[in-house]
């Protein structure tokens, strides 16, 4: 008799191993577990800071944005020290689970910070607040001109960045700005021969470029943190303090209720709705896999495969509408375009990327033998009733950007929204939602400090590219290797766009989505435009590969996550993760190989953008033929070999080699049903 499992409670671990889970796996979530006196310190300035951002949005700064990033970066530096470990924060995250009992936090032995902690916080404040003494503009004056307490004062923010950098992400993404640093200062001393060599920059002006440049610490990274980012972050925390994430889990385990693809469908869109109110691909995996995996279990789906199907869900949230990833902001201040643009740029892309997974969950349906699962849950029109209004926030920030509203102030009128359902849900009882309103601004606060120490970090790089032209010189040289394999102009740029595809994913496997993207921004962008590819398609290419990396083997942080709940092989879970994601690899390649692949992102005619997506759909469509061995019954290499070739003809985006992928697609039909004709009567 099957089971009835719960939505939204009884799952294979409890909230503290999801929080332990996350804190281990997830490279934009803090872990260190404070004694309860620390932690209510934390969540105090965790609640000022919030407040600091929202009076930014209504009443800014007299002085202008960079004052604002220098007074962000000042009070929220100093918390990095206070809520990560300068032992690295893997190994803490699994000391601190041995310290949780249960759903129950032992707060008496919580990892506090120390006395080296608490210098770095202290200095962090100083340094970062210098400017603000003796005037601001007096500082701005001095610009080219720092004197020697400045050089030092610089010195000391730029060791504390990388150090929070360390802490949060680990020591890649420091080295590499140790390494864009020793490149700035010594370029001199490279062959004059080289085309990046040049004539080296003086270390105090390498220290004002940083610190009173506009490109550096207080550039466009940690300005869309500042201003966007933390408030998402903040969104997503109230909005699941309001019971929105337990409503999305129930509301998927209701829509799909008898059938045997129905725990397929509903991890996936599980994971479609918890990420808008995570914003991380590995955390929306685990809360995700806490839920999900038992129904999962009960169907008869291995346990590689319900991890693959777990962390590509958790992965697609942020790849999707309303709520994106953090470097989709970057995009939009990058490309001086409003977010919504974004939006719809990313409309057709998440469509073919769930319908990848939705015929890979049919697919494995059939091929596991999965069966019903009985889920004790009310129908969708009830629940519906009862708690339809969590969408009601989501339709806020679409509708008021959609009235050329600022994306920042949409956000914060749909957190109110959000906010008000929760002291609706309270009942009236206004003390307890203030309390958890506090609790939501300090959460959200919290999970954006990792992303705020990446983006302040990467004014390293992208100050030391502006002042040296890097960026330019090794564009060039990517060029040059795709042309050095041929002459042809349509060969160069297939063959650079798939060296750009491996290098972002590749880069995404050490540093972090965002600084994955700033980075491959400012060096691989450039080549991709040199080539004559437009811009937009550019950085969405860019964006979707850094995602990716998430799930990208040897590394996969979200597979890793989804293993450590199936209890599945950890590298088999990584390439089932690889194989439901397959078509979101193959995609992005069609935004910049042809004109056409425009219309994947809405940018030609609608009646073009029609037919450019049924195309791809059909190339969906025969990727997950190829990866998930089936067609009408069990699918063999003839015809898989004949569906590979059809997808790459079909996600060109030509015309021709549209009919080409087309009759591909047919002849693999053809020998598919003539095999099993023959095979039945055999």
């Amino acid at each position: 008799m099957a089971t009835k499992p719960q939505p939204g409670g009884d799952a294979a671990t409890g909230t503290a191993e999801v929080d332990r889970l996350i804190a281990e796996h997830d490279e934009e979530r803090p872990s260190r577990a404070l004694s309860r006196r620390w932690d209510l310190g934390v969540r105090v300035a965790g609640v000022a800071v919030a407040l600091l951002v929202l009076k930014q949005v209504f009443w800014p700064f007299a002085k202008g944005g960079q004052y604002y990033l220098v007074v962000f970066l000042a009070v929220t530096l100093p918390l990095v020290f206070l809520c990560y470990r300068p032992r690295g924060r893997r190994d803490g995250a699994r000391r601190d689970g041995a310290r949780r009992d249960g759903a129950r936090r032992d707060w008496a032995a919580g990892d506090d910070p120390g006395p080296l902690d608490w210098a770095f916080a202290a200095v962090a404040f100083a340094v970062g607040a210098y400017p603000l003494f003796g005037g601001f503009d007096a500082f701005l004056d001095r610009q080219g001109q720092l004197t020697d307490l400045d050089v030092l004062a610089g010195t000391l923010l730029l060791v504390l960045v990388l150090e929070a950098c360390r802490r949060t992400t680990g020591w890649v993404l420091p080295v590499v700005c140790l390494a864009f640093i020793a490149f700035a200062y010594y370029g001199g001393f490279l062959p004059p021969s080289w085309a990046i060599s040049h004539a080296g920059v003086d270390f105090g002006q390498i220290i004002n470029g940083f610190y009173n440049d506009a490109t550096g610490f207080y550039g466009t990274p940690l300005d869309v943190a500042a201003t966007y980012i933390v408030l998402f972050t903040i969104y997503g925390s109230v909005l699941n303090a309001s019971g929105a994430g337990a409503f999305f889990v129930d509301i998927s385990f209701s829509a799909f209720r008898k059938s045997r693809t129905a725990p397929g469908r509903t991890a996936a869109t599980a994971g479609f709705l918890l990420g808008t109110v995570s914003g991380s691909g590995t955390a929306t995996t685990v809360s995700l896999g806490a839920v999900t995996w038992p129904m999962l279990r009960e169907a008869g789906y291995p346990r590689e495969n319900a991890g693959g199907l777990l962390a590509a869900s958790g992965i697609g949230a942020i790849l999707s509408p309303p709520t994106l990833g953090a470097a989709a902001f970057i995009i939009a201040e990058y490309l001086e375009t409003s977010y919504l643009q974004v939006l719809v740029w990313a409309i057709l892309p998440t469509l073919l990327y769930y319908l990848g997974i939705a015929l890979a969950v049919e697919v494995d349906a059939r091929r596991f033998g999965a069966k019903p699962v009985e889920i004790d849950a009310p129908g969708p029109w009830t629940l519906l009733k009862r708690g339809g209004y969590h969408f009601l926030s989501l339709g806020v920030i679409v509708l008021f950007l959609a009235l050329d509203i600022p994306v920042y102030s949409a956000v914060v009128y749909a957190t109110g929204v959000a906010a008000a359902f929760a002291l609706i849900a309270r009942r009236g009882d206004v003390r307890g939602w203030l309390l958890d309103l506090a609790d939501s601004l300090a959460t959200g606060v919290r999970s954006a400090l990792p992303v705020i120490a990446v983006c302040a970090a990467a004014g390293v790089i992208t100050s030391t590219i502006t002042k040296t032209g890097l960026g330019q010189e090794l564009a060039s040289a990517l060029v040059d290797v795709a042309g050095a394999i041929s002459s042809n102009p349509t060969a160069v740029l297939v063959v650079t766009a798939v060296l750009a595809a491996v290098a972002v994913s590749l880069l995404g496997l050490a540093v972090p989505v965002t600084a994955s993207f700033i980075i491959a921004w400012v060096v691989i962008g450039p080549a991709l435009i040199e080539l004559g590819v437009a811009r937009e398609e550019a950085a969405m290419f860019i964006f979707y590969y850094a995602v990716l990396s998430e799930v990208t083997p040897p590394t996969a942080l979200a597979a890793v996550a989804a293993a450590a709940i199936t209890g599945g092989d950890v590298v088999k879970t990584m390439w089932r993760t690889w194989k439901y994601t397959l078509p979101a690899f193959l995609v992005p390649l069609a935004f910049v190989l042809t004109e056409n692949g425009a219309g994947l992102l809405l940018r030609t005619p609608l009646l073009d953008a029609l037919w450019v997506f049924v195309a791809s759909a059909l190339g969906v469509a025969a990727l997950a033929v190829l990866t998930g061995g089936w067609l009408f019954g069990p699918a063999r290499w003839p015809e898989r070999a004949l569906c590979a070739l059809g997808a790459l003809a079909l996600l060109y985006l030509q015309p021709v080699t549209v009919a080409v992928g087309l009759g591909l697609l047919a002849a693999a039909v053809v020998v598919h049903l003539v095999r099993r004709r023959k095979e039945q009567h055999a």
